[in-house]
């Protein structure tokens, strides 16, 4: 609030004259004003999280043979990611090929791609768990708990496995991309491994074709 204020000369005033004002500012109500509208915007704006990922790596300790997890053919799909945003893609694995090599198809990260494949392949889980965030909704079912029933379904034996490996020249948003995938199809059994010679000359035979 803006004060006038007389100031005086400290002598007499002639007849006539003018009289000197200063014009003082009163900041106080601006702090004020300032103070809420930080405490306003404060508390309606949503802070930022950190998008994070999850992934889970392999224990350095050495396991037995006898202890490793069997993987069934059948449920086995190998992704494997190339450059200039190519990927492929084959079922069963290596140990199951019998005198020929599995049908390699070409796929792409649109979501009529590799996305609708893992789709078809995980169909059960995929409607267990839409059925499950429907009855969460009903029964107000907390967090952890439909968290752990998730995780359970994910991990059903007969849910699909999928080993992810990456060429030399594939990228690490292709790798972020699938993985991404993973999350959307509900596949909760997947292994990053490195690409062996197998996998390579597979890519070269369909790329000599």
């Amino acid at each position: 609030m803006a004060e006038m204020t007389q100031v005086s000369s400290g002598g007499k005033h002639k007849k006539g004259g003018t009289k000197k004002m200063s014009t003082r500012v009163d900041l106080t109500p601006m702090v004020d004003l300032a103070f809420l509208l930080i405490t306003f915007f404060m508390l309606t704006t949503t802070l930022i999280k950190p998008q994070t990922m999850e992934i889970s790596m392999p224990s350095k300790d050495k396991v037995k043979p006898e202890d490793l997890t069997k993987l069934k053919a059948s449920k086995a799909i190998t992704v494997l990611i190339c450059g200039k945003d190519s990927v492929f893609y084959y079922f069963g694995t290596r140990d199951d090929v019998t005198k020929k090599d599995p049908d390699l198809i070409l796929s792409d990260y649109s979501p009529n791609g590799i996305r609708m494949m893992l789709l078809k392949r995980n169909t059960s889980a995929v409607l267990k768990i839409e059925d499950l965030k429907k009855q969460a909704k009903l029964l107000k079912m907390n967090e952890d708990t439909l968290r752990k029933r998730i995780i359970k379904i994910k991990g059903d034996k007969e849910a699909p496995t999928v080993l992810i490996k990456a060429t030399d020249n594939a990228t690490y948003n292709n790798l972020v991309d699938v993985l991404d995938e993973m999350n959307i199809c509900n596949i909760g059994r997947y292994a990053i491994e490195d690409i062996n010679s197998y996998d390579k000359g597979l890519i070269d035979k369909f790329r000599k074709k």
